[in-house]
């Protein structure tokens, strides 16, 4: 493990990250607001640490390895959670605790949406900018974005690539080159971006509201700049639409994104197996979410398709906007839209959750081994698309579902021991875990009144949800530390 060469890229990518602390500055200025120095200092701390990290081996020149770029995906997700409270915690106004400010910068980088910040309308501009930035920048995984200048450090970035990319596609690269895929991504990205922030403004959002909100929308992130989120805008269907829209587009992976993009076509997301399956559980959970409420007198006909459409939407790609209070919908309700944030967006997006292609080749695996009791002697292979998925592949899915169940159960009762109440706890641990953010019971609403020690937990469940676990967990195995 090459130690010199991890610490020159931390440092680097630090410093990087460091520069992202100067737009709130200029917001700050357009607005007139007393935000100037907590932002210029936490600017000059982050590419101080970062200079302190780069300078002393700035020379050295290495070859990555997986092994390097696990620690450094793993290093600069927790280094960037720690770094990026530093503007919650020096605001004044804001009144902040130490953990507290670290909840809502983890909340945002990892795109989850959890935040323990009330009276949003009120906030400083900055502010409410900075927090949606960090969705965005956490959205299309900073790590990823950096590869782009990996060149000029000397070093590779595939394996960065592999360890920061989700889902069941870490092998795959959409263009020969990592930097070009990099650079790819990132387009795609950006221009999903503005044209969603475009929308946003002429559908009748201020152009400060439909900035920050196209960059929680495309990054499935929602945080938003009104305490009533998306709920704010009720009066105006026309943005409610464009919402539903990019929610559902930025949880199609990105990697089908790219295809269409330079074959100037749609079809293949429809012949492509898992964004299909994505798209018809939308449907069929929109169908039934809107029906219940309709026959349960919550609403009437126009408002349960309304209000059932887009929290369904919102939950299921892990987004987290809300138009109304779902919580308090009946019983039922609150936990199913949970359940279908299990199932998430698909891999290689900037949704949260299992990922629905996972959640496809269990299926049919469970079909197969169904298939295998009646004809013990045959084989039946699983495809996708008439192509063979190798067994070493089901069985890396299985065990990672299995984890999953036991991290997240392990977080529950860690919040269970802290002292909230089951229901808390449950919602809690899949609103970090899937990335989603809003929960149920205590935390339907914010999460600013439990312990600080259930803080701490939800933070270690975003990194691992954000890094699907293994990425992080495989740190803590002797094997990982072996020469």
């Amino acid at each position: 493990m090459h130690l010199s060469v991890i610490s020159k890229v931390l440092g680097m990518l630090l410093m990087i990250f460091s520069l992202t602390l100067l737009p709130p500055i200029l917001v700050a200025s357009i607005y007139e607001e007393h935000t100037h120095q907590a932002f210029f200092l936490s600017f000059a701390i982050t590419f101080s640490i970062g200079m302190l990290m780069w300078v002393p081996y700035s020379r050295n020149q290495a070859d990555l390895r997986t092994r390097d770029g696990f620690l450094i995906t793993v290093m600069f997700w927790l280094e960037l959670g720690l770094v990026g409270a530093l503007p919650f915690a020096l605001v004044d106004s804001l009144n902040l605790s130490f953990t507290d400010a670290v909840f809502e910068s983890m909340s945002g980088l990892t795109t989850t949406g959890a935040t323990v910040i009330t009276g949003l309308d009120l906030l400083p501009k900055s502010i409410l900018y900075y927090r949606q930035q960090l969705q965005w920048l956490g959205g299309i995984g900073i790590v990823v974005i950096a590869v782009a200048v990996m060149p000029m450090l000397g070093v590779g970035g595939m394996q960065l690539y592999r360890a920061e990319t989700p889902g069941p596609v870490k092998d795959s690269k959409l263009t020969p080159r990592i930097t070009e895929t990099a650079k790819a991504l990132f387009l795609i990205y950006v221009t999903l971006t503005v044209t969603c922030m475009v929308a946003y403004w002429l559908a009748g959002m201020t152009l400060f509201d439909a900035l920050a909100h196209s960059f929680s929308t495309v990054a499935i992130g929602g945080f938003s700049t009104h305490d009533a989120s998306m709920g704010y805008f009720d009066n105006n269907p026309a943005i409610i639409s464009i919402c539903i829209f990019f929610m559902i587009v930025s949880g199609i992976s990105f990697g089908l994104h790219y295809y269409g993009w330079i074959r100037k076509s749609v079809s293949h997301y429809l012949r492509n197996p898992e964004a299909k399956m994505y798209l018809i559980m939308l449907l069929a959970g929109c169908f039934l979410v809107s029906l219940y409420l309709y026959f349960s007198g919550t609403y009437n006909k126009e408002d349960s398709l309304y209000h059932g459409v887009f929290q369904l939407v919102s939950i299921m790609t892990t987004t987290g906007f809300s138009t109304d209070n779902f919580s308090s919908w009946p019983s039922f309700l609150p936990f199913l839209l949970i359940f279908f944030s299990f199932f998430g967006a698909c891999a290689g997006s900037t949704g949260g959750g299992i990922k629905v292609g996972r959640m496809l080749i269990l299926a049919k695996q469970v079909v197969r081994e169904i298939y295998r009791l009646i004809h013990p002697s045959a084989i039946f292979p699983i495809k996708i698309r008439n192509r063979h998925v190798p067994d070493h592949i089901t069985d890396a899915i299985w065990a990672f579902f299995g984890v999953y169940l036991a991290v997240y159960y392990l977080m529950v009762l860690l919040l269970l021991a802290s002292g909230l109440d089951y229901v808390t706890a449950w919602s809690a641990t899949a609103a970090a875990l899937n990335n989603l953010g809003p929960g149920l019971g205590q935390v339907a609403s914010h999460y600013g009144d439990i312990n600080g020690f259930a803080k701490w937990v939800l933070c270690s469940g975003m990194i691992l949800g954000r890094l699907e676990i293994f990425t992080l967990l495989v740190l803590f195995t002797p094997m990982f530390w072996r020469r």
